[in-house]
């Protein structure tokens, strides 16, 4: 899990709260109660969303929240461990004895990745397999964060909308003119929520995602390079040198410690 993505809405919402009980006590919560301005900004935000997106990529959204949330990333130094070590075996066993080791994989990508060096393929046909899927996997992340920075675009607009709505129906039925401050300050509770959500939720989720997406395709990126070069028979030695020329000097005495001597 990434606590920070969390620990940065938790500790904002801490601070609000904070501020505002600082500020006015219990009473001054009274006027961000307000149900209606919730529901014009976030009622509106995911309507302009389906208007702008097919209802598909909209409800999947949620996955892509989920994911931004939950993904710790992936071990690169560990990836290249790995690919030593299956080179290490291929170049005393053949690739055949390498069909055991593939069970024990838990990265899906890297596994069939090696399932297709064991199977036979050649060096074009496992690179265009594994290049096309990748293709694949940048379009999906691409469109979810395209979805929550429209997000984060649309709800500011509609939290001033919902103010601007919320001060017609004010003037139009004022009869104390004593009641106009707080009447005022319910309506701007919807600027609020969608100043709010838009640059501490949406945005910032979009930029995670972009940051989580540059990070597995770079681990992918590796894995199609290692998986080449143990399709080409490339020593260990070989194989340590290129992978680790992708990871940061302090990950490469990792692999260094790690990786049996070849």
């Amino acid at each position: 899990m990434d606590i920070a993505t969390i620990a940065g809405i938790l500790i904002f919402l801490g601070l609000t709260v904070a501020s505002i009980y600082i500020g006015e006590g219990i009473t001054g919560f009274k006027p961000f109660m307000n149900l209606e301005a919730l529901l014009m900004v976030m009622g509106g935000t995911v309507c302009a969303t389906l208007v702008n997106y097919p209802l598909g990529q909209v409800v999947g959204v949620g996955k892509v929240i989920k994911k931004t949330i939950m993904s710790a990333g992936e071990d690169t130094s560990d990836i290249v461990v790995t690919f030593v070590n299956l080179s290490q075996k291929a170049k005393k066993e053949g690739f055949l004895a390498l069909q055991n080791d593939v069970r024990g994989i838990k990265n899906d990508f890297l596994r069939r990745g090696v399932q297709l060096v064991v199977d036979g393929a050649d060096h074009e046909f496992i690179r265009n397999m594994l290049e096309t899927e990748i293709g694949f996997i940048r379009e999906r992340h691409k469109v979810g964060q395209e979805i929550l920075n429209a997000m984060g675009t649309y709800s500011p607009a509609f939290g001033i909308i919902g103010t601007v709505l919320g001060m017609i129906l004010m003037l139009s039925s004022i009869e104390d003119v004593a009641a106009v401050p707080r009447r005022m300050a319910l309506a701007l509770a919807a600027a609020f929520y969608g100043l709010g959500s838009g640059y501490l939720i949406f945005l910032p989720m979009g930029g995670k995602l972009r940051r989580r997406s540059e990070e597995e395709l770079l681990v992918k990126e590796i894995i199609v390079r290692g998986v080449l070069l143990l399709q080409s028979g490339a020593t260990p030695s070989v194989v340590e040198a290129n992978l680790k020329a992708y990871l940061a000097p302090s990950e490469r005495m990792i692999v260094k410690g790690a990786a049996p001597a070849a």
